[in-house]
């Protein structure tokens, strides 16, 4: 618009400018580059105290003044690191657990070439009788071969069962019961494949052949054909593996009541109670003809003490329950120990461990099968029937075998003419009507009466060995 005398016409004023700021003629207003932003005020819901109109909190203040930060970060910062550490931590037992748990699995050897033989006669071998019940069979191997074990023998390439015991866990996992078998029995052993990859015949020989000619599927089969009971799983254990679990547990206590000095044991020791490490605990399950009257009835009675004695040990002091004795046992085993592919993992091992750890001692039963001097070779043994069966066949069915323990031998005083025999026979763990080795009770003389159960010569965990 124009001003009536022509000239321009000024700008309407504008609103005032802020306190600061300058405007120029015609120009828009310009802050100037000193001025200072007015402060925030302080909120008064975060629990600060305002102080001197600034707004900033005592302790900020003060960590300001000192070059120091908040106390809350600080605390802030301290929890943060607290949980780092946890979790490193967390971590870390994770990674160390996973390695134990990788290198014990990968200590134990898988017998393949066991389980293959074994599917190649499955039709032959025994059902199962009762369900939840497990026979394990376990086998110790007299091999030369192999670290420490030559210090025992020459090698000559093969290997015989020193020692085999039929262990029968039950269904409701109550009680064990640990049958040996004489390495000496006659039994018939069936075809079996050699290491060389040739078949051998079915033969009437020496038990502890079987392993020799056809390792442990051939045993398992000779076992099976004998007892008519299913093998489901087996473990071998040589010289060292021995040795090497009696040392994780720090030795056993045995009791001796004579002197022992074998050369060909390696074993010396005084009578008395001993502490047994694994070289002398070798000695002592393998002595034969230092101790006792040199049969391997009296070597047989003194394996099932012992492992009575390390079985008591073991639960007794909390082995199975305490992380830091159990892992130098598991390690012990798992490195020296060849399974079926059902046991060779430690998932395996614990499942069978974890079933037996809350047995009671003196529900741990060892006895032998019933046998006698061979009629052909007295050297050899042979089994006494009906005493065996019977006792296979409580083993089958998953019932309860009870033992008692070897009665003293007979008075020399002789005896009258005509008088019956005690019937308690010359094999170990021969079975009884009553349990006193007479005839069965008949009641009032009918035949209508119970026959009770078999008593077999045998011991227990909880049995003293010193008395």
């Amino acid at each position: 618009m124009c001003h009536p005398h022509g000239s321009r016409q000024p700008p309407p004023p504008g609103p005032p400018a802020p306190p600061g700021w300058s405007i120029a003629a015609g120009r828009t207003p310009v802050r100037p580059v000193a001025a200072a932003v007015e402060p925030r005020p302080a909120r008064r819901g975060d629990g600060a105290r305002v102080r001197d109109g600034a707004g900033i909190p005592d302790d900020a203040a003060a960590a300001g003044r000192a070059g120091k930060p908040p106390r809350g970060r600080r605390r802030r910062r301290l929890l943060r690191w607290i949980g780092l550490g946890a979790v490193l931590l967390v971590l870390a037992g994770a990674a160390a657990g996973w390695w134990l748990y990788a290198k014990l699995d990968g200590n134990i050897t898988e017998d393949t070439s066991a389980a293959a033989e074994l599917r190649r006669y499955e039709r032959e071998r025994p059902a199962h009788f009762a369900s939840g019940a497990q026979n394990i069979l376990l086998i110790g191997s007299d091999s030369r071969s192999g670290t420490g074990n030559a210090g025992y023998g020459q090698d000559g390439g093969t290997q015989r069962s020193d020692t085999t015991i039929l262990l029968h866990l039950p269904a409701d996992r109550r009680s064990a019961t640990a049958v040996s078998i004489p390495r000496d029995l006659m039994a018939e052993v069936p075809e079996c494949l050699g290491t060389d990859g040739s078949r051998t015949g079915d033969r009437f020989a020496q038990f502890n052949w079987a392993f020799q000619w056809g390792g442990a599927a051939c045993t398992i089969r000779t076992v099976e054909k004998m007892t008519g009971i299913r093998i489901d799983h087996h473990m071998v254990v040589d010289f060292g593996g021995f040795k090497k679990m009696v040392d994780a547990v720090g030795g056993v206590e045995v009791c001796l009541r004579r002197p022992v000095n074998d050369a060909e044991a390696h074993l010396r020791l005084p009578a008395g109670r001993q502490v047994l490490g694994g070289e002398q605990a070798l000695g002592f399950v393998r002595a034969r003809y230092s101790l006792g009257d040199g049969s391997d009835t009296e070597r047989m009675e003194r394996q099932q003490q012992f492992l009575g004695s390390l079985w008591e040990k073991v639960s007794s002091n909390g082995v199975l329950l305490n992380p830091a004795k159990l892992y130098p046992l598991l390690d012990a085993a798992t490195s020296s120990v060849t399974t079926d592919p059902g046991l060779a993992s430690l998932r395996g091992l614990y499942e069978l461990v974890r079933g037996v750890r809350d047995i009671p001692a003196d529900q741990v039963k060892f006895l032998t099968v019933p046998r006698r001097p061979y009629a052909a070779d007295p050297n050899r043994d042979e089994l006494v029937e009906p005493d065996a069966a019977r006792l296979f066949e409580r083993l089958r069915a998953d019932r309860p075998v009870t033992v008692t323990a070897p009665q003293p031998p007979p008075s020399p005083d002789p005896e009258p003419a005509g008088a019956p025999r005690d019937g308690s026979g010359e094999g170990s763990g021969e079975a009884t009507g009553d349990g006193s080795g007479g005839p069965s009770p008949t009641g009032s003389g009918t035949s209508a009466a119970v026959t009770p159960a078999p008593t077999f010569t045998g011991t227990t965990a909880g049995t003293a060995d010193c008395r």
